[in-house]
């Protein structure tokens, strides 16, 4: 790591010496590295020969530079989950949407530009399937002269809860989208890089969290899987949720914790118990009927330091897999810190409110072929009925530089077809849908509304939807289809969680408020990455303000070429 410092700026013939304020500098070497899991060894694409990748070190309010080197075979992009990056989605990362991808061999400076963040998020890979094994942790510290709106913890730990293929996943993308059917499932969960003590060939290296007895650890907890939201726990021990998607919540003390893929969730571990040696695991929640998951489960252990004979670790307890209500039920228990040093700033006069559908789809099998979606179909999926297409140009190009017939700008405000979402049955007919590439334009400071509604078609299941650029307040949810009249007499307008990622529950809506104040480009999508893959993002275009300070920043000059 390194610091640099741009002190002069010209202009015409005025030169201007700039303050000097050191930016941190991290650089990221993408390239293949071989690794041994469940008794075979494997190459994988990972960021400077680590699996997870480095973790970025920053406090609130500064911008860092990555320099990313595609050093491996397959186009990449970075992103910055969670990151708002004012004004500037240039570095925002997802393919197509806010840069071409870096080819193999090529180079690009990504500006991170962090500002109200604090707390825990991540970075991870935003094409094809490549975030399997790339990403890694951000931890963002208080400026200096505030702390935590906590005790200070003995230490601090990054969790990471992913997965594992013993095959190439690059093989298992290619599978899934030629045969239209559901991808295959990964073979191991993992803590922090490893499958644990349920596994072969793992228990030598399953990871240990060393604590002291009496003291308090703050574990930063994040969900990097590819399919699945899942329950974490720690036997005979309560944890204490302070945080979520890098803003403060109440205290809330749990035996349990749902996380979805992309959240990150902060909590307080209290080393209470007898010394002696306790598992921390995390298995899938899966929610759709007939949809194959992976049932195994992770496992760490929390191992107090001392002079003591070990008992056998046993495992916590862990809500079933198909346990929509445990899951509902944490998920919506958060609430925002909203006090004097952490204030919310919920949005009231709603001037664009929205609905969009999230939905499974299907599209006919193409002529000569055999697909193993239902009914011989290819599995697809939308918001809006709109299944999306990524342009051969990124959108953010398009846009900028005024490039015609890259998108369009008629994505719908409203469901197109209207009809009983969460019905038991539905026609075969509203399972089709378009395959477009349309974003949604909003007016810079519009105040949005925006409900989730999940629909029962194909398969009805939870959705963790991650919007770039923005935080929002999560205001309500509920089963069923949402009641304009009725279901907004319950918000939590006083205290409801700012997030970055929302799962809208199997069957069911949520709704969630943001200001449109971050002009540029910006993905929404599914964290589920075969829903992704299938079609279930979509774009929104929010324009400039009405001086410079809140419009558009340029581009940078080494962006990657389409």
């Amino acid at each position: 790591m390194k610091v640099f410092c741009s002190q002069i700026l010209g202009l015409l013939l005025f030169v201007a010496v700039l303050p000097c304020k050191a930016l941190i500098n991290y650089t990221f070497i993408v390239k293949e590295t071989p690794y041994t899991r469940l008794c075979s060894t494997k190459n994988i694409l990972t960021v400077n020969g680590q699996f997870p990748g480095p973790t970025l070190y920053v406090t609130k309010g500064e911008t860092v530079i990555v320099d990313v080197y595609n050093k491996g075979s397959y186009n990449i992009t970075i992103h910055w989950h969670g990151v708002k990056m004012p004004r500037y989605p240039w570095s925002d990362g997802p393919e197509y949407v806010t840069q071409c991808p870096i080819q193999p061999g090529g180079k690009f400076s990504q500006k991170i530009i962090f500002s109200s963040e604090e707390g825990t998020l991540w970075w991870h890979a935003h094409s094809d399937w490549s975030r399997a094994t790339v990403h890694g942790a951000i931890i963002i510290y208080p400026k200096k002269g505030t702390s935590y709106p906590f005790p200070k913890p003995h230490a601090e730990v990054p969790i990471l809860l992913g997965e594992w293929w013993k095959k190439d996943i690059m093989e298992v993308l290619t599978e899934f989208v030629q045969n239209g059917g559901d991808p295959q499932i990964s073979d191991a969960f993992t803590i922090n890089g490893q499958p644990g003590d349920l596994y072969p060939c793992s228990k030598p290296e399953t990871f240990k969290l060393l604590v002291d007895y009496g003291k308090m650890y703050l574990l930063r907890i994040i969900n990097v899987d590819m399919q699945d939201i899942l329950f974490f726990s720690i036997a005979k021990h309560q944890i204490t949720v302070v945080g979520t998607d890098a803003s403060y919540t109440k205290p809330l003390a749990r035996d349990y914790i749902a996380i979805s893929p992309g959240q990150t969730i902060d909590v307080l571990l209290e080393a209470n118990q007898s010394p002696d040696h306790y598992y921390m695991a995390a298995r899938a929640y899966s929610s759709a009927k007939g949809v194959e998951y992976d049932n195994t489960t992770t496992t760490a252990v929390v191992q107090y330091n001392g002079n003591y004979t070990p008992s056998p670790p046993s495992l916590p307890f862990l809500p079933d897999y198909n346990d929509t209500n445990a899951s509902v039920n944490f998920t919506g228990s958060l609430r925002s810190l909203a006090n004097k040093d952490h204030p919310v700033d919920v949005p009231t006069n709603i001037t664009t409110p929205l609905i969009f559908t999230v939905s499974m789809n299907t599209f006919p099998c193409p002529l000569n072929r055999t697909c193993k979606g239902p009914n011989g179909t290819m599995l697809a999926a939308s918001v809006n009925n709109i299944s999306f297409v990524n342009p051969k140009i990124d959108v953010l190009e398009a846009y900028y530089y005024q490039i015609n017939g890259v998108f369009g700008t008629r994505f719908p405000s409203f469901p197109p077809y209207v009809f009983n979402f969460t019905a038991e049955y539905l026609s075969l007919l509203l399972e089709l849908p378009n395959r477009w590439t349309e974003v949604k334009v909003l007016d810079y400071d519009s105040v949005v509304e925006l409900v989730f509604q999940g629909t029962n078609l194909v398969a009805g299941t939870d959705h963790p939807i991650h919007l770039h650029g923005y935080s929002f307040y999560v205001v309500g949810w509920g089963f069923g289809n949402f009641n304009k009249d009725k279901d907004p007499l319950g918000y939590n307008l006083v205290d409801p969680p700012l997030q970055n990622t929302i799962a809208v529950p199997k069957n069911g809506w949520t709704t969630i408020r943001f200001k449109a104040h971050n002009p540029g480009v910006w993905l929404m999508h599914c964290h589920i990455e075969r829903h992704l893959t299938w079609g279930m993002d979509m774009v929104f275009i929010v324009k400039n303000g009405p001086s410079p300070e809140v419009q558009l920043l340029p581009p940078p000059p080494d962006m990657p070429p389409c």
